[in-house]
């Protein structure tokens, strides 16, 4: 066979081996798809599908909310919630954004203190809330020790007062939740072009100035939707209240998310449960709507 020839056959297509097209997809294909995606929709269906939607059903009645209302742990659970996660979700996003301007340096030694940093965020959260939870109980704990050794000083029973035992739940979750908020803002400022900051010291944006007329506002969108997300996920955290004070002092640190498993597993009253834990829906929702056109609209770009 001629070179000609060769190069006519090595170019002409086999039919039976045509090139991939993308559109409809024929039998075989679809069979594959549903192969693999049957054990998904099943698993989305049988593990969050079915026990929201369940949960939903349970506290749909409205004469539950009414009892609720009555209910006079309830209105100050709420306003526990509000503050655990108000104070939780604003302190751990500030302070998040300026510890990532720090650690921007590239230093060996803030490298290596960023690893250390991320270690409470890496730890697993039980274990790390029951260890929070001994160091503050009673006077024999970690800290009121240290407090007596070092400083000679007695420490307070930290479960024993309402702020005390809030703030450490507080403390706790931020302590836990920064570091990863930390690395999301060094990865957004990181994401900023060296020659926006060469214009802004030319124009005299030095330190806060710059900080406050460049990165701030370059990072304003990324910075909405962290605190967006953040609200949400605190809103319905439930371990840490539960593993850090755990309502101490006699239930009055409760969060909705422990006082509606209280109901449900305690009480043995699983409807009213279900309607304590779905009572900030409407502060959920409108949240998540708003988080959803804000990532459509900016698509989570500087």
């Amino acid at each position: 066979m001629s070179g000609a020839s060769q190069s006519l056959e090595i170019g002409r297509v086999s039919p039976a081996r045509r090139p991939f097209r993308f559109g409809t997809p024929r039998g075989s294909e679809r069979a594959w798809i549903g192969a693999f995606l049957i054990p998904y929709g099943a698993v989305f269906v049988a593990f969050l599908a079915y026990p929201v939607a369940f949960g939903l059903w349970m506290g749909s009645s409205p004469a539950l909310y009414g009892h609720l209302a009555r209910d006079p742990k309830f209105l100050p659970t709420v306003v526990n919630t509000l503050v655990y996660v108000g104070i939780g979700v604003n302190v751990t996003m500030f302070g998040a954004l300026l510890l990532s301007g720090y650690f921007l340096d590239k230093s060996r030694w803030i490298k290596a203190l960023l690893v250390l940093f991320m270690l409470p965020w890496a730890l697993p959260a039980i274990p790390a809330f029951v260890s929070w939870h001994w160091m503050l109980i009673s006077h024999h704990g970690l800290v009121n020790s240290l407090l007596d050794q070092v400083f000679d000083i007695e420490g307070p029973i930290w479960f024993n007062e309402y702020w005390l035992a809030l703030g450490a739940n507080i403390v706790a979750t931020i302590w836990k939740w920064m570091p990863f908020w930390t690395l999301i803002f060094l990865a957004g400022r990181m994401a900023i072009p060296q020659d926006i900051y060469d214009a802004a010291d030319v124009d005299g944006a030095v330190g806060i100035s710059r900080f406050a007329y460049v990165t701030f506002p370059l990072l304003g969108n990324l910075y909405l939707i962290c605190t967006l997300l953040s609200t949400l996920w605190l809103i319905g955290d439930f371990t840490t209240v539960n593993f850090v004070s755990n309502g101490a002092p006699a239930r009055m640190t409760e969060v909705l998310a422990t006082y509606g498993t209280h109901l449900a597993f305690q009480s043995g009253d699983p409807p009213l449960g279900a309607a304590a834990m779905l009572s900030l829906l409407p502060l959920m929702i409108p949240l998540a709507i708003l988080l959803i056109r804000k990532i459509r609209a900016d698509e989570l770009q500087l």
